[in-house]
Formats: structure tokens, C-alpha cells, sequence
């Protein structure tokens, strides 16, 4: 019989929790928030099953492990995400980097080694993509832009904690609006690429919680035409947009980049789905 209160019961029970609230994960869950409690590496959790919490340690662990099971995502509960190479400040203003986005990232970096170049992120949430390509391209000039004034300050605090202050420029703006003349050399999104009839399917730690302003679309043609159009007036020659896409829309995407004269390049992603769209000028 496992003692009561020690770091193996709180987690067997909790896992037990989760799992009757129907969380998928429920002891790797049950796992990191402790880890994350405690100051332990979730390895370390193991070699010390047998210490015991707090009163202090139950009552925070109890809050945390209640909040997962109302679907609330561990990444907002300990307020952090890691993404590339970096970790982030999260919140329920901006989305959760996710792995598809780091294989944009990668796609970007693995085409662009020169230096000088300008960048512009539209729709920068956490600033995810802002700050981890600064952090691998020192010398590129990078904006990054969002229309929520939550998503900026969270950006921004991001920026100085993980790059220090001023080394990114960020700006308020729904879409293009407020981008003066300045011509860009890339152009990268992961903008709303939800359709609305697909909300009732997604997992409520998403639904819940999540922006909705920057999951879901309306009107998808329209949005990507008005993209791709705005986007070549302020490209440079041979500029390139990189996208993140519903895997459904890559082609479409694709076609409308090439009616509006780019040439076009659909890449899947690890689950084998069309994910990203890269329009050359």
C-alpha cells in the first residue's frame, strides 16, 4: 500500500482523476505539473517517490490537477511552452506553439543563411517564429505584427526575456493596415486556418481555452486572396511568403499564389499532411 501524501501517491491518484475526466495523458500530465511544482526534473520524480508534499504543495498540486481536469492545457497552467529551441510565456490570449509550426521554422532557416534580410510576422500570438528566428538569424531585421494588444505585450516579453530589449519591432495592426513602406524579403504567417464547421470537433482543451480569434476562418478564399494580394505589394523581388495551412486548403493556397504570379511549393508535415505553402515571387 503506497503512503499517503508521498510524490507516488499524489500522482497515482491524480492520474486516476484525470483519466475519469477523459484526459488523454492523464499521468504524463499529472507528471509535469508536479515536476513543474516541485522544481524537479521529471525524471527526478522518480528517485524521490517516496518524499512527501506539503500542506502547502497538496493544496497548489490539488488547484493545478482540478484546473487540468476542466480541460484547462498544462501549458497555460505552469504558463510556459517550449518551441524550437526556446521556451515561452503562454497564455489564453495566443495560442500554443505547436510542432507543425517549428517545421515551418525549420523550412525557413534551411533556405535563408544570408544575412540583411527583412522579415514580417503577421499574426505573431506568443512571437514564437519572431524570436526563434532572430535567435538563429542575429542579423536579420524582423517585425513582428498582431492585432491584440495582449498577444503584443506577451510577445514582447518574450522578445526581452529570451533576445533583450528593442531587438525585434513590434506593431499593432490587423494584417496589413498599419505596415508603412517597407518592402520585405520574407513574409511568414500561421494565421486562422480553422473552418468554422470543423469547431464542434475539436478537443475542448482548444475550444475552451484557446483564442478564437486566431483559430478559426470564415472565409477562407477570400482571406487567403486578400493575404497573397497585400503580401506582393510589399515583398521584395524574389521575396518569399511562408504559410502554415489547413491541410485541406495547401493546394488552393498554392493555386491562388500562382494566379496572382508566384511560383509555389506545398510541403507535408510530420503526419504526412499538406501543411505549409511557400510562394515565391
Amino acid at each position: 500500500m503506497q503512503e499517503k501524501d508521498t510524490i507516488l501517491y499524489v500522482l497515482t491518484k491524480s492520474q486516476e482523476y484525470l483519466k475519469t475526466k477523459g484526459i488523454l495523458n492523464p499521468r504524463l500530465d499529472a507528471e509535469i505539473l508536479l515536476s513543474e511544482l516541485l522544481s524537479l526534473q521529471r525524471i527526478k520524480l522518480y528517485t524521490n517517490f517516496e518524499r512527501k508534499l506539503t500542506e502547502s504543495e497538496k493544496d497548489q498540486y490539488r488547484d493545478k490537477i482540478k484546473r487540468r481536469g476542466n480541460n484547462e492545457p498544462v501549458a497555460f497552467i505552469i504558463g510556459k511552452k517550449s518551441f524550437y529551441k526556446s521556451e515561452f510565456k503562454v497564455n489564453s490570449n495566443v495560442l500554443i506553439p505547436r510542432p507543425e509550426t517549428e517545421e515551418l521554422l525549420e523550412w525557413i532557416l534551411s533556405e535563408n543563411s544570408l544575412s540583411n534580410r527583412r522579415v514580417l510576422d503577421l499574426g505573431t500570438g506568443s512571437g514564437c517564429i519572431a524570436i526563434s528566428l532572430k535567435l538563429e538569424r542575429p542579423d536579420w531585421d524582423i517585425s513582428a505584427l498582431d492585432i491584440s494588444d495582449d498577444a503584443l505585450q506577451l510577445a514582447i516579453e518574450n522578445s526581452n526575456q529570451l533576445l533583450g530589449e528593442g531587438k525585434i519591432s513590434f506593431l499593432k495592426s490587423d494584417w496589413f493596415s498599419n505596415i508603412e513602406n517597407n518592402k520585405f524579403s520574407i513574409i511568414v504567417s500561421n494565421p486562422p486556418y480553422i473552418p468554422l464547421n470543423e469547431k464542434d470537433s475539436l478537443m475542448q482543451d482548444v475550444l475552451q481555452f484557446e483564442p478564437h480569434l486566431a483559430l478559426f476562418i470564415e472565409k477562407p478564399e477570400d482571406f487567403y486572396k486578400m493575404f497573397i494580394e497585400k503580401s506582393k505589394v510589399v515583398l521584395e523581388s524574389n521575396g518569399k511568403i511562408y504559410l502554415e495551412t489547413h491541410h485541406d486548403w495547401a493546394f488552393k493556397v498554392q493555386e491562388i499564389g500562382s494566379s496572382l504570379g508566384f511560383k509555389s511549393e506545398v510541403r507535408q508535415d510530420l503526419s504526412k499532411k499538406n501543411r505549409m505553402v511557400k510562394l515565391t515571387l
